[in-house]
């Protein structure tokens, strides 16, 4: 793989972009920066199909790229781009649009906003808290027999939910719990929450355990709900309308999202890029996913991406999404430094 034959590559998945038409040698040759004849680039161009590269879907026809083509293209040819400083402007307007206060509608508005702006499907992922433990635990009261479960992690994570009990609790119920919490659950990772040690805690209650289990319970109930990665998709209608994409595998993915939580993992670093035919849980054939994680301080809070068919402009889509994953970033690390602070000065 000399220079030439990268640079022919290149051109072939751009024009192909382009047009989705396949690409002949004579249209590659014409292009001001392919200082060869027709006859090299078509020579070039076989290899290139030898190697896996390209592919010709008719024997008559030009070429178009393969998923090995388009990963070539991606790791070593592609060019970087930062988006001009009047995008960025019109992309920090449309998160303000949408009103975007917390971090369920940041989220939300960066992914109605990425799927907007590159006409795919766009989806958001939190990062299941494997290594996370419970930092707080507060229990509110809100009604008659009315309780909220509020349940902080060391990651930043935020849960509530509330809890009917048979009884009204007394202050000294509430201060005996306060206690418990601080003895049995800070630290504790929510990982180890399983139905065993949920019995031994609620053991652990001991005269308090009719009044008080329904709490454990809940909290318990919260951390399993940790675990489990939440899923925001927008612009789905967007696959809908793309002619290279099968109607049935879209349906599939509309009613299985769940298989999206092993591709968007956050084991990885920066761009990543996944090719349906790379992996066996990706339901919509022909499609391509690009995800980045976004980073609440300097932990991995979540991961922001697009779904569409292969034939993608990948150079245009990448720097919207690195825009939006470190502008979620940024965001979200400023909301964790304010609660912070006022937990330090409460």
């Amino acid at each position: 793989m000399n220079d030439r034959k990268l640079k022919i590559l290149a051109a072939v998945i751009d024009e192909y972009v382009l047009t989705g038409e396949p690409v002949g040698s004579k249209t590659i040759a014409a292009l001001p920066d392919i200082n060869v004849s027709a006859a090299t680039v078509r020579n070039d161009m076989a290899v290139l199909e030898q190697l896996g590269y390209l592919e010709q879907p008719h024997t008559s026809a030009g070429r178009i790229p393969t998923f090995s083509g388009y990963r070539l293209y991606i790791d070593r040819i592609m060019q970087h781009n930062q988006l001009p400083e009047e995008e960025v402007r019109r992309l920090d307007n449309m998160l303000e649009e949408k009103g975007a206060l917390t971090e369920e509608l940041i989220i939300e508005s960066a992914t109605t906003a990425l799927a907007e702006l590159t006409q795919c499907a766009a989806v958001a992922s939190n990062s299941a808290p494997k290594f996370s433990v419970i930092s707080k635990v507060e229990v509110i009261p809100t009604g008659k027999r009315l309780y909220v479960i509020l349940l902080i992690t060391s990651n930043g994570s935020i849960k509530n939910k509330a809890c009917r009990l048979e009884f009204d609790l007394t202050n000294e119920q509430l201060e005996f719990f306060t206690n418990y919490v601080q003895e049995n659950l800070m630290g504790v990772s929510v990982s180890d929450l399983s139905d065993e040690m949920l019995s031994k805690l609620i053991e652990a209650l001991g005269t308090y355990m009719l009044t008080l289990s329904p709490l454990v319970q809940g909290i318990c109930e919260l951390s399993r709900d940790l675990l489990h990665k939440e899923l925001t998709v927008s612009g789905t209608k967007n696959l809908l309308s793309c002619s290279e994409l099968n109607t049935m595998d879209i349906v599939k993915f509309m009613d299985h999202h769940e298989e999206l939580e092993q591709l968007m993992n956050d084991s990885f670093s920066g761009i990543h890029v996944v090719f349906s035919e790379e992996s066996d849980g990706f339901v919509i054939g022909n499609s391509s996913m690009i995800v980045s994680n976004y980073q609440r301080g300097d932990k991995t809070a979540g991961s922001l991406g697009v779904i569409g068919p292969m034939r993608l402009d990948y150079a245009k889509i990448i720097p919207y999404i690195e825009y939006f994953t470190q502008k979620i970033s940024d965001l979200i690390s400023e909301d964790a430094e304010a609660d912070g602070k006022e937990d330090d000065n409460g």
